[in-house]
């Protein structure tokens, strides 16, 4: 054989070698087919959802909420058909055994308390219900306690919660924003995951738009149902947002019957706008959709009065919206300059409305709005977030510093003393954006960014979905370049077959 014979053979071995190494490889990259999904032939007629969530004579819908101090007080609301005419709850200090249930060992009945409860009758849907509202008073702070709630022959299971201290202690929260749509099929993971995220959450602050239609009956069901015994674990803080305005006399008939909350706002607002203090945090619920004006003089002694340490406020409208053409000028021009007046300010506001995400750094009326500081005086740092199905694609505008499209997201807030720690998560878990406020001795903070996911994918990318699942985009480069590197090389086999033959 020639040398130019056998350089040719060398080369042509070479190159299939290399185009067996390819194809292994793009066959690595490339997912299989997914398997052909199987007929939907069954028959079975769909549930009625009225008839699904139309109530009984057993407790459902139980959830806890703050009425009045969370140190020494606990509200519970639950539903029942309107054939329970002495709806009652009972209450006792959290012990290690079953001692507060007659029939187990240890039963001491002195120790349970039974009070009884506030009923307010609803129809809704062509069915009638009866909502009953008890708020526990006179406990002990930070003191875990167990209730049940029921009417002597029907109770639902023992539920526990722990009292607030007193004085500032390291606490933490969850925070979404609208639930809206897809509630039961699909938000429900979201607030699994959040739970499971942090199981020792003291509140759940919901941004608005807990459900799309505020009067429909079905739709707080999947709402109740979607977070189930957690909200009877774990208080709820809701703010109203616009779809809890679907009725025309103002705010859905499902409202203040089903959250028992503070009633110390301004006229005409009651159970829509209050605050209450938490271990050195004061939280602030505002209702964006009206009465801006009488709001906000509430506000700025709300705000002057305040003695903690921390200020956190949400409502629906944000200030600051993320998408473009989608802005709230009445809500900003009402409240923000009071935010920014008063001596103690505003540190973190939490928002929903706009079905995607958008953060902010330190902002105020006299600073840039990129959040760029030009004073020493404190800033607030302002979050737009969603939590539900309904996902719209947001802008790259000049105020936010993480912004992001496509993901159900829920968000983890801890206050360690003079830090308060923030954290959105994907449905998934995954990390999406993080900061920290440090409190300086001046009364103001210093943000400190966390370590967010990079662009193009993360928060700070384009206004395409910020994390994407698995790696389907990646595989589908690599495929594409890998056909292209096999066509070279069986061009060059080809080549090498060629001058191998002509060399004889």
């Amino acid at each position: 054989m020639t040398s130019q014979r056998s350089q040719a053979v060398l080369l042509a071995l070479a190159c299939l070698l290399g185009l067996v190494v390819v194809i292994a490889t793009f066959r690595r990259t490339t997912p299989p087919a997914p398997d052909p999904q199987p007929a939907v032939t069954s028959e079975t007629p769909k549930a009625d959802p009225v008839a699904l969530y139309r109530p009984t004579v057993v407790p459902d819908r139980i959830i806890l909420t703050f009425a009045s101090d969370p140190a020494t007080s606990q509200a519970v609301t639950w539903r029942t058909d309107t054939t329970v005419k002495a709806p009652v709850a009972e209450f006792a200090l959290a012990a290690d055994g079953p001692v507060f249930e007659k029939g187990w060992r240890g039963y001491d009945e002195k120790l349970v308390k039974r009070l009884a409860a506030r009923t307010e009758r609803l129809t809704a849907d062509g069915h009638h219900a009866h909502y009953h509202s008890v708020n526990f008073t006179d406990l002990a702070p930070k003191t875990k306690y167990v209730y049940r709630v029921g009417d002597g022959s029907n109770w639902s299971e023992w539920f526990q919660f722990e009292t607030a201290s007193k004085d500032p202690e390291p606490f933490g929260f969850i925070y979404f924003g609208d639930a809206q749509n897809g509630i039961r099929s699909l938000w429900s993971r979201v607030a699994r995951g959040a739970y499971s995220d942090m199981p020792k959450a003291r509140f759940i602050v919901h941004a608005g738009d807990l459900v799309d239609a505020g009067n429909s009956d079905p739709q707080w069901g999947e709402w109740h149902a979607a977070a189930g015994w957690i909200n009877g674990m774990v208080p709820s803080v809701p703010a109203p947002g616009n779809h809890e305005y679907s009725d025309p006399k103002g705010i859905t008939r499902h409202w203040r019957p089903q959250f028992t909350l503070p009633e110390h706002g301004p006229e005409g607002l009651t159970e829509t706008c209050y605050f209450l203090d938490y271990q050195g945090v004061r939280v602030v619920v505002l209702n964006s959709n009206e009465k801006h004006a009488e709001q906000a003089a509430w506000l700025e002694k709300t705000l002057a009065t305040n003695p903690n340490r921390w200020t956190v406020v949400t409502f629906h409208h944000p200030f600051y919206s993320p998408v473009a053409g989608r802005d709230n000028p009445a809500v900003r021009e009402a409240w923000r300059k009071v935010f920014d007046a008063v001596p103690k300010g505003v540190d973190l506001v939490l928002q929903g409305h706009d079905h995607t995400y958008g953060r902010s750094g330190l902002m105020r009326e006299d600073n840039r709005l990129d959040g760029t500081q030009v004073q020493t005086a404190r800033g607030t740092v302002y979050v737009v977030s969603v939590s539900g199905a309904k996902l719209y694609t947001g802008g790259d505008l000049t105020w936010m510093k993480r912004r992001g499209s496509g993901a159900q997201l829920y968000q983890l807030i801890r206050v360690e003393g003079d830090e308060l720690v923030y954290e959105s998560r994907t449905a998934r878990g995954d990390l999406y954006d993080a900061f920290r406020l440090k409190k300086r001795a001046d009364g103001g903070n210093d943000l400190i960014e966390g370590e967010n996911p990079p662009g193009p994918e993360g928060p700070s990318g384009p206004d395409t979905p910020a994390v994407a699942g698995g790696n389907g985009g990646g595989v589908g480069a690599r495929g594409a370049w890998n056909a292209v590197v096999a066509v070279v090389i069986l061009a060059l086999v080809a080549l090498a077959v060629g001058w191998a033959v002509r060399g004889r």
